[in-house]
């Protein structure tokens, strides 16, 4: 018996080796158990799906006669799918590809003597560096490009250490509101949170396709639970089992509906106020926003303002300076009825 054992975990131990030297990205732990989540969830949408089209025969006669019904509904299954996996598989903006591209900006600043007319900008395809903020701006606007540190340090306060804004993970300034994620080891900019089903950090680069990516499956399980219980409604009686396994995948659907509804609706409060979940779940352990009112937002340009740069700034390396004493004033005042009609709040 022992004999036994032992000759099928050699056989197993071949058979992983063979599969490691074939596909040496499974040899990683990490990359495994996200490679199982994506399976997982891609049988998941296949499971509730399929058991549909099997089990609803009406839902097949009237495909038939409306075929653009479930055209539509086919059509939102695959978008689901393809934007989970472009999420994914984006770069959620780390710190270092942004330290690069200012690099990048002072090599072109030494062999070129004409200086580009951007604020901070470093072209390498669609990499594009930015940066919010008066006195970083004034010192892109001279004949020196400045260092990755001397930016950095430009975005905080004068007199801020150079420590309180080091990782001593990376070896690299972190700007205000990039965080090192344990779990990716980099330092992402404007740092959300950690997915684990997406196997991938929420940061500024992927934070637009994750609020994409949520709002496409919270209307697929909408969809998906109207037709559940649409079949439930008119079979209810005819075949317990069917019933039995329906009502169990619907329960366990509503579930899912409500837990995607408030993580859509908490992602829309953070977009229209500019904020991360690591922000507002920590406002009181971030330096730079210890001394701050809990409900003036500092890096809130109103919500026409956040739209556009969430929306329409998705491949810029946009880093923004902390706001003055001045303008946080001023975003702490109260509102009054001219504020309203002048649109103080877009």
């Amino acid at each position: 018996m022992t004999m036994i054992v032992a000759m099928c975990r050699t056989f197993r131990d071949r058979a992983l080796d063979r599969c490691f030297h074939c596909f040496p990205c499974l040899s990683d732990p990490a990359w495994r158990s996200s490679l199982g989540l994506k399976v997982a969830l891609v049988m998941l949408h296949l499971i509730y799906a399929g058991i549909l089209f099997l089990f609803d025969s009406d839902l097949i006669e009237k495909t038939k006669k409306e075929p653009w019904y479930t055209a539509l509904y086919l059509l939102l299954f695959f978008a689901t799918l393809v934007q989970y996996f472009i999420t994914s598989g984006s770069s959620p903006g780390y710190v270092l590809d942004a330290m690069r591209a200012v690099n990048e900006t002072n090599v072109m600043y030494k062999k070129s003597s004409t200086a580009s007319k951007q604020p901070a900008s470093s072209k390498n395809g669609s990499l594009i560096v930015t940066i919010e903020g008066s006195q970083t701006g004034r010192n892109f606007q001279g004949s020196n490009p400045a260092s990755w540190t001397k930016l950095v340090m430009d975005m905080y306060p004068p007199g801020t250490s150079i420590r309180a804004f080091s990782c001593f993970y990376c070896n690299v300034e972190q700007p205000p509101r990039a965080k090192h994620c344990h779990d990716c080891d980099k330092c992402v900019l404007q740092f959300d949170h950690h997915c684990v089903w997406l196997g991938t950090c929420i940061g500024q680069g992927n934070h637009c396709k994750f609020w994409w990516y949520i709002c496409e499956e919270t209307a697929l399980c909408l969809w998906t639970g109207i037709l559940y219980i649409t079949y439930l409604k008119a079979n209810i009686s005819r075949a317990w089992w069917k019933d039995a396994i329906m009502i169990l995948l619907l329960i366990a659907m509503a579930i899912s509906i409500i837990f995607l509804l408030l993580l859509l609706l908490f992602h829309s409060y953070l977009v229209l106020t500019n904020q991360t979940t690591y922000e507002l779940v920590r406002r009181r352990r971030i330096p730079y926003l210890r001394g701050i009112p809990e409900r003036v937002y500092p890096f809130s340009q109103g919500v026409c303002s956040n739209l556009y740069d969430f929306c329409c700034v998705c491949s810029i390396y946009h880093l923004e300076s902390l706001p003055s004493a001045q303008e946080l004033e001023e975003k702490s005042r109260p509102y009054t009825c001219l504020d309203v009609l002048t649109c103080r709040c877009c």
